[in-house]
């Protein structure tokens, strides 16, 4: 899933709904992200990324699921874009 300008509107969409969290390209095209937060507010995130902003074309969405001591591991307070990976 990529578009144009998908990465920046994930973090003003990710850090108005108050996630934590990460967002980055991928090598093969593809764009990862990591949301930490209340399970309601991830589920709303993940529908809008379904979607993405208006110039980006989403052909699919793969969704797994991490354990909240998981999420806390990770060491993200706040929600930001990372480098290409």
């Amino acid at each position: 899933m990529q578009g144009v300008w998908y990465r920046g509107w994930t973090v003003e969409e990710a850090r108005r709904r108050g996630l934590d969290g990460w967002v980055r390209n991928r090598r093969d095209g593809s764009v990862e992200a990591v949301f930490v937060g209340p399970a309601s507010l991830v589920a709303a995130m993940l529908e809008s990324c379904a979607h993405g902003p208006p110039a980006a074309v989403v052909t699919a969405l793969a969704v797994m699921d991490v354990d909240s001591d998981a999420a806390k591991s990770l060491g993200t307070k706040g929600f930001r874009q990372r480098a290409t990976e």
